[in-house]
This record gives C-alpha cells, structure tokens and sequence, in this order.
C-alpha cells in the first residue's frame, strides 16, 4: 500500500488517546503495512497508526535503515528504571525542531504481536527511548509535552521560523 499523509502538529489527533486494537487479522495487517510504508517513507526511526489519523494502538519501529521492523499492537510500559537517559527527540509530525528528553534508561513493556499472542520485552538506551517517546503518542502525549514549559515555548517559536521559512 502507498504511504499515508501524515498528521501534522498542532491537529488535535496528535493529543487522543488512541483505542486498544480488538480485532486481530487483515484488517490490522493492512494497518501495519500502511504504518510502515509511511515510516520508510518519512525515514522515520518509529511511527503510530495516530500519526496517519488512525486512532489504534500501533507502533511501527525500524531502529536503523538495516534494522527488521518490530511491530507492537497495544504497548504499554511495565516496568520504567529509576535510572533516567537524556537523549534528542523529534516528530514527524513537527519536522524541523529536536530536543533533548529525559526518560527511564531501561524498561520492560508488553505488547501483542499480530495474531495476538502476547510478549514481554526488555529495551535500554536510546531504544528504551524511542518505545517510550511511541507509546507516549498512543497516549496522547505528544513528545514536547515532557519538556518544560521554558523549552517548549522556545521549540515552538523555532518550529514556527522553520514553518514561515
């Protein structure tokens, strides 16, 4: 299937809290396969079927150009480090601004793969961050949401400059 437009900030669907998937079968493949065309489209690290105007728990992530992608049907955090990580994050969906976010370095989730069996995974470092920074999204938690107010305010004004240019 073709990549799909993405949805871009500040639209309102980048803040809802997307819907546990169901229903598992070709529908939800079809999904993934749109969610992943889009990604390698955009060359993206990760991308969630919100980022396309889909409002279901889906996280496509490629964590380099040679990686497989890993497919994760209603993530969720299990377990989060007390131990934090800083690392630059961005969006697709607000090209042209990153910023350095701090979050648990290590985490256990759990998610469904696409028949539905249910898995348990351990990820650190930028990985953990990344899982993080995708399952946020399916929460409605849009990424400038965990900067202070000081620096979100600042990366709006230079996103602003990038949208003028």
């Amino acid at each position: 299937m073709p990549a799909r437009p993405l949805v871009l900030f500040p639209d309102p669907r980048l803040s809802h809290l997307a819907a546990p998937v169901e229903a598992f079968g070709p529908d939800l493949s079809a999904l993934v396969t749109d969610v992943w065309d889009t990604l390698l489209d955009v060359s993206a690290i990760g991308l969630t079927a919100p980022h396309i105007g889909v409002p279901a728990r889906v996280v496509v992530i490629r964590m380099s150009p040679e990686a497989e992608r890993r497919v994760y049907v209603n993530p969720v955090v299990l377990w989060a480090s007390p131990e934090t990580a800083t690392h630059e994050e961005g969006s697709v969906s607000m090209p042209g601004v990153r910023e350095r976010i701090t979050r648990p370095a290590h985490i256990r989730f759990g998610y469904s793969d696409l028949e539905g069996a249910e898995h348990e995974q351990t990820a650190e470092g930028f990985e953990a961050a990344a899982i993080q920074h995708e399952i946020d999204q399916l929460d409605g938690v849009f990424w400038i949401d965990r900067l202070s107010r000081l620096k979100r305010e600042r990366l709006l004004k230079r996103f602003g400059k990038t949208k003028s240019d």
